[in-house]
């Protein structure tokens, strides 16, 4: 067998071709590992310039008397501004001060006044028997002092009729008003279960008709000056609690009497709350 040389192929001179790909395939990883590393670490000194440049925008509403601040809420989450803690009560006015701006939260404390905690102070001392059988409540806010009536030996179901203990209870409310100066707001309020009598066509008859019978036994069969008086009706639209348990809509079910302060007196005559009515 005839044997044939294979001829030797001479290498090409310089760099092989596939020496760029490959430099290329390094420079991109190398690019890859240096954003990781960079997004790894937090560069303290921006974080605090931005941080600083955000500091008006978010926060405690400061007290600064300029048009170009807007209302801010009680946190950084809060959907609305409200300059009140939410309580269901007539006038509800509570400065909020701090001296930290970059709070996210600022806990609303009850702010009564010294004339309220006297006034408060008396008439637990005068309803000392009741609140601890558990049928008021008493606390304060601003310059009011509330007197809530729990339904408790109070209204029977569905009844406006002052039964004869329960007006014992309203004779002796009206004795300890009468030691206590300012005017009295008597509000009812009902739960969100629905009535439909002949007598309450609706919650809001209901309410009315016991903030009524809570104001006669208190001025026509005690003695009350009637001048002091004003009733309100809110049926199931101011509840304590929520209304999806027995315990949360027994709670809803009660009159406040409210006694206010000059300020509160003053601002219910200069814009009193809007009427509100069935339609």
């Amino acid at each position: 067998m005839e044997e044939t040389e294979c001829e030797q192929q001479e290498c090409p001179t310089g760099t092989p071709a596939w020496v760029m790909t490959f430099a290329d395939l390094m420079s991109l990883l190398m690019v890859f590992f240096v954003l990781l590393l960079s997004f790894s670490e937090m560069d303290v000194l921006k974080f605090k310039q931005i941080a600083g440049s955000m500091q008006v925008a978010f926060g405690v509403q400061r007290d600064i008397k300029s048009a170009m601040d807007i209302p801010k809420g009680t946190s950084i989450i809060a959907q609305q501004f409200s300059p009140a803690q939410p309580e269901p009560t007539l006038i509800n006015e509570i400065r909020q001060e701090t001296i930290d701006e970059m709070r996210q939260s600022l806990k609303v404390e009850d702010t009564a006044t010294a004339d309220a905690m006297d006034k408060a102070q008396a008439l637990e001392e005068a309803l000392k028997e009741e609140i601890d059988q558990g049928l008021l409540e008493i606390s304060t806010m601003d310059d009011q002092v509330i007197i809530r009536i729990q339904e408790k030996g109070s209204f029977a179901s569905a009844s406006a009729v002052v039964g004869p203990e329960f007006r014992d209870v309203l004779l002796k409310i009206g004795d300890a008003l009468n030691q206590v100066e300012g005017a009295i707001l008597i509000a009812g309020h009902t739960d969100d279960i629905p009535i439909q009598s002949v007598e309450f066509p609706s919650n809001w008859v209901l309410s009315a008709a016991r903030s009524a019978a809570v104001a006669h036994a208190m001025t026509e069969i005690g003695t009350v000056d009637p001048r002091r008086i004003e009733i309100r009706a809110y049926g199931e639209n101011r509840p304590l609690e929520l209304n999806d348990t027995a315990q949360g809509r027994a709670s809803n079910r009660r009159v406040e009497i409210i006694v206010l302060g000059e300020r509160s007196a003053r601002a219910l005559l200069e814009s009193p709350p809007a009427a509100t009515a069935q339609p």
